[in-house]
């Protein structure tokens, strides 16, 4: 059942409370959230108890006890804006709960309590009084939350009691419509398509499996079959057992840091703030440039600052997270959505490689890892087959991958 009195009783306020719920059974109070009019954004202050024991959420909110405010309109300051839900989790709330005011704050509030990260938006400074939702949805319930999903997006009533079966605060691969599962005691997004030609769920599976292939750390992924076409799940990273682990995307962690969003820069805020050990920052650093290329080679140009994340350890340091979101954009732009290299975000290998030394490579490691990805991408079509991707699908994708802009790249490293 819906927990329908935590909406009921909610009145639009000013101001709201941010915890952070890293234990979920004894969560911590952080500061005040405010709106801010002027930006139609939303305002920190730290709590005192959190200036004494606390850490900066982000780099451009220092422990110190003054109101930060967003960096640019429409948003929350620095980790807050994590926190909020994506384009189709605002579309939920305006439609399933549709509250009397829809201030960046109220989106805050009713992204409700498993939104993505460690973070939790509460009416109470004093008592952890989020906003909650029924028990999640399994997976045998995939179709029903299909037929509400659609029910969404053609604006028709969704019976309260139901509600629980679509999560809004996922913030997890933007616009696309999506849920939360519980598979075997673990939270799991399911992504359907969102009307497009191709079964562009099986070809997500299908793509982050092949990464894999190429050395990357990725999402565990599952296609999961639908009446009509599949949906794919992708088991959290910002979940460990009973824990909820602080997340930024490269999106704000960049942004605090002053930094371009770029590979380039992104990998050396890993150097700057990774793990400390210099093997394993030094991992992520490749690992991120192994990821660049293959985005480049299965033409993923969606491949923006907030489709790439970091995850906070107990010591404050930054990790890479897992790569999720990979597949074939399917625009044939030439151009990836972050800086690659010394010519911009142009999609050649010789750009990736012309800024290696930035990913603590040199000349002849960077083209070792490029084969190393050229040779797994060579084999796409197979193993998209093998995933159980169309024939027709295949060759939707063939026209992008395939053309002789990237084939040519490909093929001068295998």
């Amino acid at each position: 059942m819906t927990d329908a009195k935590s909406t009921v009783s909610y009145r639009p306020t000013d101001r709201l409370y941010l915890w952070l719920l890293t234990q979920p059974d004894q969560p911590l109070p952080v500061g005040e959230l405010g709106l801010v009019r002027t930006t139609q954004g939303v305002s920190l202050r730290y709590a005192e108890s959190w200036l004494r024991r606390g850490f900066a959420l982000s780099e451009d909110l220092p422990l110190i006890d003054q109101e930060f405010l967003p960096a640019e309109k429409g948003t929350a300051a620095g980790a807050i804006d994590d926190a909020r839900p994506d384009r189709w989790g605002e579309r939920v709330i305006r439609v399933l709960d549709k509250p009397p005011r829809l201030s960046l704050l109220e989106y805050l509030y009713f992204a409700g309590d498993d939104r993505f990260g460690a973070l939790g938006v509460s009416t109470s400074p004093a008592e952890y009084l989020p906003r909650r939702l029924g028990p999640l949805p399994v997976i045998e319930e995939a179709d029903r939350i299909h037929e509400l999903i659609r029910k969404v997006q053609a604006n028709e009533r969704v019976p309260a009691a139901q509600h629980r079966l679509i999560s809004p605060g996922v913030t997890l691969g933007g616009a696309r419509p999506k849920a939360l599962l519980n598979i075997s005691g673990a939270q799991w997004v399911i992504k359907f398509a969102d009307g497009e030609p191709t079964d562009t769920p099986l070809i997500e599976h299908a793509s982050m499996t092949l990464a894999a292939k190429a050395g990357i750390r990725v999402a565990r992924t599952m296609p999961v079959r639908l009446t009509v076409g599949h949906a794919v799940a992708i088991q959290r990273f910002d979940r460990h057992r009973s824990t909820r682990i602080h997340s930024l995307t490269a999106h704000v962690a960049l942004r605090a840091a002053g930094e371009r969003f770029g590979y380039p820069e992104l990998a050396q805020l890993l150097r700057r703030r990774g793990v400390l050990e210099k093997d394993a920052y030094l991992a992520h650093m490749r690992e991120l440039f192994r990821r660049m290329v293959f985005n480049i080679l299965i033409d993923n140009t969606d491949d923006h600052e907030k489709n790439h994340a970091l995850l906070l350890t107990d010591a404050q340091k930054y990790e890479l997270a897992p790569a999720y979101d990979v597949l074939p954009s399917g625009q044939a732009l030439g151009f990836q959505q972050m800086r690659v290299g010394e010519q911009e975000a142009d999609s050649t290998l010789a750009n990736a490689l012309s800024m290696a030394r930035m990913f603590g490579l040199d000349r002849g490691e960077a083209v070792e890892q490029v084969k190393r990805v050229a040779r797994v991408v060579e084999r796409w079509q197979r193993h998209f087959a093998e995933c159980g991707v169309s024939r027709n699908d295949v060759d939707s994708c063939a026209e992008q991958i395939d053309r002789s802009f990237l084939a040519d790249q490909r093929r001068e490293f295998v």
